[in-house]
């Protein structure tokens, strides 16, 4: 991609007037990397005035954290290519830094002889700010939400980590289980102990017992010397049964003894072990009903199930999925080393009219096979699976300014529509007030079906 810049289009001063009125810096190099322009906008984000830096390397002006090793003119000069929506921190002439975004493209004549480059920035300040007020409020030990269900859990782990009692979460697979049971353990007391876990699905029955218990020399052909179970290692600590709907009744009734007399037996052993360890299980199956058909000790879930917390599925907090994607595309940023900025207003739509039987994995999925196709920018419709768009149901898209209440304007149609258009409910799954939703509706245009 290049500029060409022709001769009979525009007068220079119009095109000057044009470009010094966007809010985004600009500015033009030589071959050399030495300055030729600078707008209004450049001047404000950088404290620097265009007299000064004209002439200058840009940078000696333009002073970011790529500037040495990575610097994307000199990119886009090696390879040709533009960059697009590359995150960097440029330092202000007063010193502060300044979080921007920055694209760059060749400027070529009329003949096609490169004769500079252009780089184009913003400053995300603003969007930095906000992004740290959603994750002060709505991320919770590597838990991310902002729904209702969501906030309800934030309010009751710490409470439920500072007791003792056995914990039974119940949710479907992929809800994030697993990240609720780390909340608990790093809230309690027992945080300087381990937490160990178990995956009561993954290990056959014949040798779970073992796992659990542990096992004296010569308990069995094979076992040459002692070995320590899972309860032994997390001592003082935190054991977590993942899938404890899986487990023989055989091994019910062990657990059953564990947790009410806090004593254990090794295989092999004729000595009772003391367990001073908090249980935390956890489950994606229906304990009540495989109690009905006696697949699952009453008792036992009674002792499991001192508190309970259930994890919503993500088709009920479609309002989180603009920030667990935002977390997502951190994180798939960082370990694919791409520059992915953000997403298209219809690729969200598909996004957010999908009901996720998968949950929170899923999703995390989609955007990893949306990364593996989208080379650099925004991740658009065609970089996402192909089933999305035959199990969706689009909801018309509405053009408006910026990609925040684009996502924002996405999020509360879908939830009035799941709602029924019932504005207290959909206020409830969003987690906030009516009275800033009805705003929010006469900001947008959102007119209620019945209005």
């Amino acid at each position: 991609m290049s500029i060409s810049i022709p001769n009979n289009m525009l007068s220079v001063e119009k095109l000057l007037t044009i470009v010094n009125s966007i809010s985004d810096g600009v500015l033009a190099v030589d071959r050399e990397m030495r300055i030729t322009f600078f707008n209004k906008a450049a001047e404000s984000i950088t404290g620097s005035h265009k007299d000064d830096v004209i002439g200058r390397q840009c940078w000696e002006v333009f002073r970011t954290n790529v500037c040495d090793n990575d610097c994307p003119l000199h990119q886009t000069f090696r390879t040709g290519e533009p960059v697009i929506n590359k995150y960097v921190c440029s330092t202000h002439s007063d010193g502060r830094q300044i979080p921007i975004s920055v694209s760059t493209a060749l400027l070529r004549d009329e003949n096609g002889s490169i004769f500079g480059g252009v780089e184009t920035f913003r400053d995300l300040t603003q969007v930095e700010a906000l992004r740290k007020i959603l994750e002060s409020n709505y991320t919770f030990s590597d838990i991310i939400g902002r729904s209702k269900p969501m906030q309800d859990l934030f309010t009751l782990l710490p409470t439920l980590a500072q007791s003792e009692s056995t914990v039974l979460i119940e949710g479907e697979s992929g809800t994030g289980k697993e990240l609720v049971a780390k909340a608990i353990h790093q809230l309690s007391s027992r945080k300087k102990k381990p937490m160990v876990t178990v995956n009561c699905g993954a290990i056959p029955d014949s040798l779970l017992e073992s796992e659990l218990f542990g096992y004296k020399a010569g308990a069995f052909t094979d076992a040459k010397k002692d070995k320590l179970g899972r309860f032994a290692i997390a001592e003082g600590g935190t054991i977590f049964l993942d899938e404890i709907g899986d487990v023989s009744a055989a091994l019910q009734v062990k657990l059953l003894r564990i947790l009410q007399d806090h004593i254990y037996e090794p295989l092999g052993s004729i000595r009772s072990e003391k367990a001073d360890v908090r249980v935390i299980a956890a489950t994606n199956k229906n304990l009540t009903e495989m109690m009905k058909e006696e697949q699952f000790r009453q008792d036992l879930y009674y002792r499991l199930n001192v508190v309970g917390v259930k994890v919503a599925p993500l088709r009920e907090r479609i309002s989180d999925i603009p920030l667990l994607f935002d977390h997502f595309i951190g994180k798939f940023n960082h370990l694919r080393n791409k520059d992915i900025s953000g997403v298209t207003p219809s690729s969200m739509n598909i996004l957010m009219n999908y009901a996720y039987p998968g949950n929170v994995r899923e999703l995390e999925n989609i955007i990893e096979h949306a990364f593996v196709l989208c080379p650099s920018g925004v991740i658009m419709p065609e970089h996402l699976p192909v089933y999305l768009k035959r199990d969706t149901q689009p909801i018309p898209l509405i053009e408006v300014n910026g990609s925040l209440e684009q996502v924002e304007i996405l999020t509360i149609t879908a939830a009035l529509k799941r709602n029924n258009w019932r504005r207290n409910d959909t206020a409830t799954e969003l987690g906030i007030n009516p009275s800033t939703l009805y705003r929010k509706m006469q900001r947008y245009k959102l007119i209620l079906k019945n209005e």
